[in-house]
């Protein structure tokens, strides 16, 4: 019997004044109750637009009819057919835009909470089933090499070993994951969560080779040439830091949000046990409006800041981030300078930085991205007393793979050129993920892998 109530079941979640304080994760996650009254909520739509709206295509209305009648490892089996990583990307994916934004019980109300019910079945079935063997994928004698252990790496190696491919992924840094390592704080997703995931794929067969950077130990030509790969997928990201050639970028107290967020999530700088090196402002700045400001200045108030300010030059109608994780911030204190943007940086005279400067802002028409165009109000300029900044106003694609590989050639974007299979222009070399589009999302990016791993199987048979 279907659930008319109009509106989500609430997630249980830490108080704002506690969970500021702590990187324990914020939303504690539904109770079978809970995911049971919310799974009625689905009407199983006969054109089922949710799954067209799921860039892996999960069987969403199945899935979730095996929820409401409490049979929460057929559903986890049936998200498992699309997924390797539920229990991340019920975290984690911007299920408003995707999935969630298709749902027709957005005409009447809100859509159904198809994320938070993802989360619960991924976690039901790990506290139920988790310590079940896995045992090594039978192997077909071809050998595959994955560049990147982040979100495309791991889907692809997932798909890939469980045809029978012999898989090994190097990732350049000392943990995998990629940026659900070293980008998403613990209190959104905990770095546990991950550990099981790659370790599920390793009990498969999977290897990994930690700190080795292709491009630089080995070439993608050698790994072909030398170590006897018969196809090489790239999936390694976009992680270069921007910054807005202001003055006053290169004071003591001014960082990207990759370092920052780095050091607090890979290298643990919240836990008084790790010796990791961190500046801990007072008062800060985080430039930018995505989903990397509001962690950058969420994790820079559990780090001890008394005031954090995102400041960003559009209204709160065009800011880019999650409106889960705004709302977050905001209940969190984190204060909102919408409508300005910063034109320096100042400093106290010995280098370190004192203020930021920004002129005020109004939005003219539409630009090129659908968004109306901020325009400088002239001689609105102010002072925001602060001690650090933190930059988040995008990333760049790292060139290196595409300098070391012979005749690899890229997109207009700057990224690696493919095919919509994945395909580059060299025989047997694939890439997918933000290492061709640029930055995106965590499921955008599992759907490159899984699209790369099917043109892999096609093209090696």
């Amino acid at each position: 019997m279907i659930n008319l109530v109009k509106n989500q079941n609430p997630m249980p979640e830490q108080a704002p004044d506690v969970r500021n304080k702590n990187f324990l994760e914020v939303a504690e996650g539904y109770t079978e109750q809970m995911a049971i009254n919310e799974a009625m909520r689905c009407l199983n739509c006969r054109k089922k637009p949710c799954v067209a709206g799921c860039p892996v295509n999960i069987k969403i209305p199945d899935f979730i009819a095996q929820v409401a009648i409490g049979e929460f490892e057929e559903a986890y089996q049936i998200i498992s057919e699309d997924s390797s990583l539920p229990a991340i990307c019920g975290r984690v994916c911007p299920q408003e835009n995707q999935c969630q934004g298709r749902c027709v019980r957005c005409e009447k109300g809100e859509s159904v909470a198809i994320g938070r019910l993802e989360r619960f079945v991924a976690d039901w079935h790990a506290a139920n089933y988790g310590d079940e063997e896995i045992k090594p994928v039978d192997t077909n004698g071809h050998k595959v090499a994955v560049i990147g252990a982040g979100p495309a790496g791991l889907a692809c190696a997932g798909d890939l070993v469980n045809k029978g491919y012999e898989v090994t992924v190097y990732e350049a840094l000392h943990k995998t994951g990629g940026v659900l390592v070293y980008g998403i704080p613990q209190f959104r997703l905990p770095k546990e969560i991950v550990a099981a995931e790659v370790a599920k794929l390793e009990a498969k067969g999977v290897k990994f080779v930690t700190d080795a950077v292709v491009g630089r130990a080995i070439t993608v030509d050698e790994l072909m040439q030398e170590e006897g790969f018969e196809s090489v997928f790239i999936g390694t990201g976009a992680g270069l830091p921007s910054f807005m050639s202001i003055p006053g970028e290169n004071y003591i107290g001014v960082c990207s949000a990759n370092e920052y967020l780095t050091r607090i999530n890979l290298m643990k700088a919240y836990l008084p046990e790790y010796d990791t090196p961190i500046m801990k402002g007072d008062r800060i700045a985080v430039v930018g409006g995505g989903n990397v400001a509001m962690d950058a200045a969420r994790c820079a108030k559990r780090m001890g800041a008394s005031e954090v300010y995102v400041i960003y030059r559009r209204s709160m109608e065009e800011l880019p981030a999650r409106a889960e994780e705004v709302h977050h911030a905001i209940e969190e204190g984190i204060i909102f300078k919408l409508l300005n943007n910063p034109v320096q940086i100042l400093d106290d005279g010995d280098g370190n930085v004192r203020a930021i400067e920004c002129v005020q802002m109004e939005l003219g028409e539409p630009d090129a991205s659908g968004r109306r165009r901020p325009i400088e109000i002239k001689g609105s300029n102010f002072e925001i007393p602060v001690d650090m900044v933190i930059m988040s106003i995008g990333t760049k694609l790292n060139t290196l793979i595409l300098d070391t590989t012979d005749k690899l050639e890229a997109n207009q974007k700057g990224g690696i050129g493919t095919d919509d299979g994945a395909a580059t222009n060299r025989e047997g070399i694939f890439a997918g993920g933000d290492a061709v589009t640029g930055a995106a999302t965590v499921i955008k990016a599992m759907g490159a892998g899984k699209v790369a791993a099917a043109s892999i199987d096609e093209y090696l048979k």
